[in-house]
């Protein structure tokens, strides 16, 4: 059984850092992607980053791209997402979601796979 859970959202101030970490278990696959999404206040879920274990490839988000790391420990099992220079609108649910046995681009898989989400709030 797939399981995901979020940790290390909290309450920081604009220019802080952050790290998210997801642990997993049960994929009993070696191909899978691993994706950090957020939601915002009102606005859609939104893909701001992901990992593919056939390739070992990352993806970001261009809005986010040079303020966020996704980072895989493969002996904790565990997936990090380190947001750096917050700004208040960073200020969401951040969730990880997990897809097996997707062999294309991470940026391409359905994830079907997800937590429970944990809260960043970013204030000025």
């Amino acid at each position: 059984q797939v399981q995901l859970a979020e940790s290390g959202g909290g309450s920081v101030q604009a220019g802080d850092s952050l790290r998210l970490s997801c642990a997993t278990s049960g994929f009993g696959a070696d191909y899978y992607s691993v994706a950090w999404f957020c939601q915002a206040p009102g606005k859609e879920r939104e893909r701001v980053s992901c990992f593919s274990s056939c390739d070992q490839s990352t993806n970001y988000a261009d809005s986010v791209k040079n303020r966020i790391t996704i980072l895989r420990y493969n002996a904790k099992n565990t997936v990090y997402l380190q947001r750096n220079s917050l700004k208040p609108e960073d200020t969401a649910v951040y969730y990880c979601a997990a897809a097996i046995y997707c062999l294309v681009a991470c940026s391409r898989c359905d994830y079907g796979y997800w937590g429970q989400g944990t809260q960043v709030t970013v204030s000025s």
